[in-house]
């Protein structure tokens, strides 16, 4: 990288192996790696569900920092009140680990065969595109609606999960439900009726386990990385040496939040709007660039997420069934091409572009825009695309505390308490 000085009942991918986890040997014994498609959350509601052992205590809404994604509950299979913990014999032996991470968009299941030392192996990975932030009232509310959907889906999840022979499962939610007025009440309920306890990851929590594993993927070599993640409700940005970030940021600056407050009803967007939406864009970001100066100029760039994957598959990367270790990244110019071309189309233009999925195809200009704009005020000629973000820092922060002793695997919880 060179710089200048300062300055979804689907998969939700049109192509394949989306999942970063490199080439996935056969795991254990177990079902052989899935994608699976799922019907909508109506659907899913008149399934018969499986119950399942275990219990999980602690609170739904557990604060979340960088070293405990999953909140502090823990299996406590003879009730003493103490985490169950893993045997110092056991802990070089693979565990299938799985995470749900309820997005603004999509709530995706991650399933990992793990254990210490070795690179997390991909078991399965099953998208539902609820659209939980289309779900909420004018209000910012779950309400019912939003509330019923997701139950439903954390039901259907929770029996993947059991069904591919998940041995430790943490949930996990961002932007959607941390800003809801109600989130702390949906999510008691949510527990009570699916026996899943969810946290809510705090922004800057999302930054520093994004940042985790940027750093994971690249290692020490990369020296000082700046890691940018456009989700659906914020932009996360890292900055640092080591496995903690020095400068960390979340900005309300989702893909999915600035097209529905900032983009209308217009497809394509009027140049109005667009202007606009970068005046705002540019404010937001403004302030961290001067952030960076105290810890230095990072000598590698990366970006994470579906919105940054779209932007350099459409700018010509390679497409993501050659695989997770073939190099790609997306150049400051061709950036600009790409964002002043999909301004241009419609939603149902951008969905026939190569790297560009139906379902976000609406976002993509949103999420165009935060992308150059990041990229021109960060001076940045170009950033590498790392194939792991979020969920997979949730998963290595896991497997770390599982792999240390400091916890032991969470059972999957009964339904309803039974």
């Amino acid at each position: 990288m060179s710089r200048r000085g300062p300055g979804g009942g689907e998969v939700d991918a049109p192509e394949p192996a989306e999942v970063g986890w490199g080439s996935a040997p056969a795991p254990m014994q177990d079902p052989a790696p899935v994608s699976v498609q799922d019907p909508a959350p109506a659907v899913m509601q008149d399934r018969a569900l499986v119950p399942v052992v275990g219990a999980v205590p602690g609170s739904s809404r557990a604060a979340a920092g960088p070293g405990s994604p999953a909140g502090t509950a823990g299996n406590d299979p003879e009730g003493s009140g103490r985490p169950a913990q893993v045997h110092a014999s056991q802990r070089d032996e693979p565990m299938r680990l799985g995470v749900i991470d309820i997005g603004s968009n999509t709530v995706h299941l991650l399933v990992v065969d793990a254990h210490r030392g070795g690179q997390p192996q991909p078991a399965a990975s099953v998208r539902i595109p609820l659209r939980l932030v289309e779900l909420l009232d004018g209000e910012g509310r779950l309400a019912d609606n939003g509330e019923r959907a997701l139950t439903a889906c954390i039901h259907e999840l929770r029996t993947h999960a059991q069904n591919l022979n998940v041995v430790d499962l943490v949930a996990f939610a961002t932007s959607a439900v941390r800003e809801a007025p109600d989130g702390d009440d949906v999510l008691a309920r949510v527990r009570a009726d699916t026996g899943l306890a969810v946290t809510v990851l705090p922004g800057e929590a999302e930054a520093r386990l994004t940042f985790l594993a940027v750093r994971r993927w690249f290692g020490w070599s990369a020296g000082r990385l700046l890691a940018l993640d456009i989700g659906g409700g914020s932009l996360e940005i890292g900055a640092g040496m080591h496995e903690d970030p020095d400068v960390v940021a979340s900005l309300p600056l989702g893909a999915s939040r600035l097209t529905r407050n900032w983009l209308g009803e217009n497809d394509p967007p009027k140049r109005s709007e667009l202007n606009a939406l970068r005046r705002y864009v540019r404010a937001q970001i403004a302030p961290v660039v001067g952030s960076l100066y105290h810890v230095g100029e990072p000598t590698r760039a990366v970006a994470t997420s579906k919105t940054f994957r779209s932007l350099a598959r459409i700018a010509g990367a390679a497409p993501y069934g050659r695989g997770t270790f073939v190099r790609r990244s997306l150049r400051r110019a061709d950036l600009a091409e790409v964002t002043a071309r999909v301004c241009r189309m419609s939603a149902q233009e951008r969905a026939a572009l190569p790297g560009v999925s139906a379902s976000r195809a609406g976002q993509l200009v949103a999420g165009a825009v935060v992308a150059s704009e990041a990229l021109d005020l960060f001076n940045l000629d170009e950033v590498e695309i790392c194939p792991w973000a979020l969920r997979e820092g949730v998963i290595l922060r896991r497997l770390d505390q599982l792999t240390s002793g400091l916890d032991g695997p969470r059972a999957l919880p009964p339904v309803g308490g039974v």
